[in-house]
Order: structure tokens, then C-alpha cells, then sequence
């Protein structure tokens, strides 16, 4: 063989090693990634510790409000043990500890753990005032969110932001991932039908970290008044939409399971109903009925659970349904369910109560119901609204 044919034969085999080094490279760096444990921000202390050094702090927390890495020691617990002068607690929906049912008073108190004072924001009280926030430099929101429209904790993230942003309180948010955070669906909320179990312009299922809606709530000016929070978010680490999270500790005290979180823009629709959807149960949001034997062959009877539902919807009644708990974790929002209740019921108008459109967000949604509308022509209803917000969400994306 001519040495110039030897030469460019060499030539491409170092080439061709190089190439395949690099790939191998690029795949081990690709496992590695993926094999990477998701970092919550509250797990990251040398990143936000530095931001509360000589405060005094006031933090937004629950039950959910923990550090993996440290056995689930709770945010409270790990910054007073860190000497960071934690001045008192507020709390969202199902208090401190997250066992107090769904619409229940929380009341503020001192916690007796800590000995610090525990504020409540759930009841007539839902923003902190001016006087609550006298002792304090910073703010700290903590909470798991499922990701979902109507769960209240993003709308008590609403209302500490309008404070921060009227006190000029410094608000950090430190962010957890979506568990429902893969998609974007159902009806986006129409002006009008605003309440605490919706307070944006946003679909059901949104696609948003909390600190990706603070930015949103921001930056499209949805405080009143127009106002914007100053707030600075902690961001995840090794996460992303796309990737599936099994949450650590229940968000709340009817959300017991990832099965649960995930039937939960599903089966939740069933509240503007007197359909049963499992509260009084052990699988609540995971099953689905009605004292009439025409709704499944599944029964189950609703009892009241201290903890859970102390007066649940069709209490000490044996329910007839369908039992969803197999439904694979890839669940995603669907009517079929109530639609096929409604049909069943023959109630018509009488089928909803007036806590429907509420959660809805809309008043069409039970008229497209009404209508005898199916599954896909209701969902066409909402596609122009849904792409809008789709282009919007891209402004506000971190992961």
C-alpha cells in the first residue's frame, strides 16, 4: 500500500476513535444525568442561606416543607438549627402538620414543637397583614404543589406575593417539582368566575412549577393593583417537565398517593357534584360512586375519618362506581368519567351544584355538559384559549 494511502487510512482511524470516544462520552454524561437525584431548593442551603444571614425570616410552610437529604428534617427545624432567626410560621389550607380537612378553619396558634407563633392563611385571613410582617426582613414560600388549578396552596402563594409587593418584603420561593407537570390541559379560567380555588387565567392543568407562576403572576400583572412581588426564585436542580416525581410526603390529607395526585384534575370535578369521589374512604380521589347500583358494580361507603373527611359527601351511604386505583400513572386529565355520571344520573341541571363552575373556571363546560356535547367537541371549545396560554407559559419556563 502507497504511503499516502497509509497516511489518510491512519488519518480516519484516529478520527474514528475520537468519534467514538466522544459518543461515549456524551452517552456516560447522558446516564449520569438521568441516574442525578432531583435537588429540591429547600436542599440547597448554600445557595439561599446566604440570602437570610442576619434576618429575620417568616416562612410559608406545611408538612410538605422538607429536606430528603437530611431524613425529611423539616425547613423549619433545619434553619433554626443553622441559627437563622426564624421569627413565626404561616400556614396555608390544612395547617402546619396538613391533617386538617378541606374547607376546615385553621386557626393561628404557637406551635409547641418550636414555641414559634403559627399565622394562619386559610379562613378570613388569607393575606398576611402589614402587622404580621412589623418583625420580619424576609420571606421564605415553601410548599408543595400538585400542579392543578384548584389546589389552593399557588393561591396563597398569590396573596403573599400582593403583600410582599405592597410591604416591599423580599419573598424567596423555593420551588419543587410538578408532579403533573408533563402537560397542559382542560379549560383555561374565564374572567368572572375567579375565586380561591382559581385565581389566574390559567388552565386546569397548567405545566408550572410555583416559581415559574410567581414569575408569571408577575409578569403579566395578575396582582391587584398591577403590583409586582420582589421575589427571587430557588430553582430545582436535575429536573424537568418531561420527568415523572413521586412526591415525598402527602401535599394534603386527600391526596395520599402518586395515583391520587394524578386522578386529581380528573376526579376533582366530581366536588361540584353529589358524586362521591372517595373523601371517607382510604383511596380518596382514586374511585368514584353514588348510592345507586345503575353507577358500577364497585361499592364502597364513605365514613367519617379524623384526619381525612370528617363529614364526607354521601357519608355512611354504600356508593356503586368504578375503582380507578389500577389507572396507570401516565393518567391524564379526562371527562369521560363525569360524563359518563351525568348520563347515568339523568338529573340534568340538577347533576351540578353551585361549586361547579368554580372549579371549572367557566360556565361553559356544564353547558357544553348540558348540550350532550361529547368528550371531544367540548375539549375543541378550549383549544384557542389553550395555545394562547401554551405561548404565554413560554415566557416563564425554568426547566
Amino acid at each position: 500500500m502507497k504511503p499516502i494511502k497509509l497516511m489518510i487510512l491512519f488519518s480516519f482511524l484516529i478520527s474514528s476513535f475520537a468519534f467514538c470516544k466522544n459518543q461515549a462520552k456524551e452517552k456516560e454524561k447522558t446516564v449520569i444525568e438521568k441516574k442525578a437525584a432531583i435537588i429540591t431548593a429547600a436542599e440547597q442551603p448554600d445557595v439561599y442561606l446566604k440570602f437570610l444571614e442576619g434576618k429575620r425570616v417568616g416562612l410559608v410552610v406545611n408538612q410538605t416543607s422538607i429536606l430528603t437529604n437530611k431524613n425529611n428534617m423539616h425547613l423549619v427545624d433545619y434553619l433554626m438549627m443553622e441559627g437563622v432567626d426564624v421569627k413565626k410560621v404561616f400556614v396555608p389550607e390544612h395547617g402546619f402538620r396538613g391533617d386538617a380537612d378541606a374547607g376546615e378553619e385553621i386557626k393561628s396558634e404557637i406551635d409547641k414543637s418550636t414555641g414559634l407563633p403559627i399565622v394562619s392563611l386559610y379562613g378570613e385571613n388569607k393575606k398576611p397583614s402589614a402587622k404580621t410582617l412589623e418583625d420580619i426582613d424576609v420571606l421564605v414560600y415553601d410548599l408543595q404543589d400538585v400542579g392543578i388549578r384548584f389546589f389552593t396552596y399557588i393561591s396563597t402563594m398569590h396573596y403573599v406575593m400582593e403583600s410582599c409587593a405592597e410591604n416591599n418584603m423580599p419573598l424567596l420561593i423555593f420551588d419543587r417539582p410538578n408532579p403533573n407537570g408533563n402537560y397542559i390541559d382542560g379549560p383555561v379560567l374565564k374572567k368572572g368566575f375567579e375565586s380561591f380555588v382559581g385565581m389566574h387565567p390559567i388552565p386546569v392543568v397548567h405545566g408550572l412549577t410555583v416559581g415559574e407562576l410567581a414569575q408569571m403572576i408577575n409578569g403579566e400583572g395578575w396582582l391587584k393593583g398591577k403590583v409586582k412581588a420582589p421575589i427571587q426564585v430557588i430553582p430545582v436542580k436535575n429536573w424537568n417537565h418531561s420527568m415523572p416525581y413521586s412526591l415525598p410526603v402527602k401535599p394534603s390529607p386527600n391526596l395520599p398517593n402518586d395515583t391520587a395526585i394524578r386522578l386529581y384534575p380528573t376526579l376533582c370535578y366530581f366536588e361540584g357534584t353529589d358524586v362521591s369521589l372517595g373523601r371517607g374512604t382510604y383511596y380518596p380521589f382514586q374511585v368514584y360512586g353514588y348510592p345507586d347500583p345503575k353507577f358500577g358494580d364497585f361499592t364502597f361507603t364513605p365514613v367519617s375519618i379524623v384526619g381525612m373527611s370528617k363529614n364526607p359527601p354521601q357519608q355512611d351511604k354504600v356508593c356503586y362506581g368504578e375503582d380507578l386505583r389500577n389507572e396507570p400513572l401516565n393518567h391524564q386529565f379526562t371527562l369521560k368519567y363525569l360524563l359518563r355520571a351525568y348520563q347515568i344520573s339523568g338529573k340534568k341541571e340538577k347533576f351540578f351544584n353551585n361549586f361547579f363552575d368554580k372549579l371549572a373556571g367557566t360556565d361553559q363546560l356544564r353547558k357544553d355538559i348540558l348540550a350532550g356535547k361529547s368528550e371531544d367537541e367540548i375539549r375543541a371549545g378550549w383549544q384557542k384559549e389553550l395555545e394562547s396560554y401554551k405561548q404565554m407559559r413560554k415566557k416563564y419556563k425554568i426547566y
